[in-house]
């Protein structure tokens, strides 16, 4: 994960609220923060947590993946990588150290798979790997068998009713 760049994030956001016409004090009411934390934020001598940042994308009415991006807990991705990384980073029942152990894991299967991809491109196009589709996915599961004695419950004679 790259480091956070605060300098930056501070006057993006600075920008952000003078675009919507917010005074540094209504943005931090709207957000949910102290007037001189914003301030702090704003002038690059605090650095938020991703719940911060998301109080104060929801404010702005901005995406909180474009908060993260600028301050580096992001790398600009496609949309569904985005998304993942924004769900953890945004999940207030888990702490930040979670989070970002969380985000290396994901980080992690993301190249391991990559590399599988290529080395399955290489082994043979469209071949199976580990037991997977020629598509990556899952084997589909063995239906379930029933035993040739067993009958069904609209295959049994009429009951009288009790």
């Amino acid at each position: 994960m790259a480091g956070l760049n605060v300098g930056s994030l501070g006057e993006y956001i600075r920008e952000q609220r003078r675009n919507a016409q917010y005074s540094l004090r209504q943005l931090a009411d709207a957000a949910g923060v102290s007037n001189p934390y914003l301030s702090q934020i704003e002038r690059g001598l605090r650095r938020p947590s991703a719940e911060i940042l998301q109080q104060i994308a929801k404010a702005l009415r901005i995406s909180a993946e474009t908060l993260y991006v600028q301050a580096g807990i992001l790398e600009e991705r496609p949309e569904g990588v985005r998304e993942v990384q924004a769900a953890i980073l945004s999940d207030t029942g888990i702490n930040e150290r979670q989070k970002r152990v969380l985000l290396e894991i994901y980080e992690a299967f993301r190249k391991e798979n990559a590399g599988a991809d290529a080395d399955a491109g290489s082994a043979g196009a469209g071949s199976p790997v580990n037991g997977d589709t020629a598509e990556g996915s899952p084997a589909a599961p063995t239906p379930l068998r029933t035993r040739p004695d067993a009958t069904l419950d609209s295959e049994k004679p009429d009951q009288p009713q009790k």
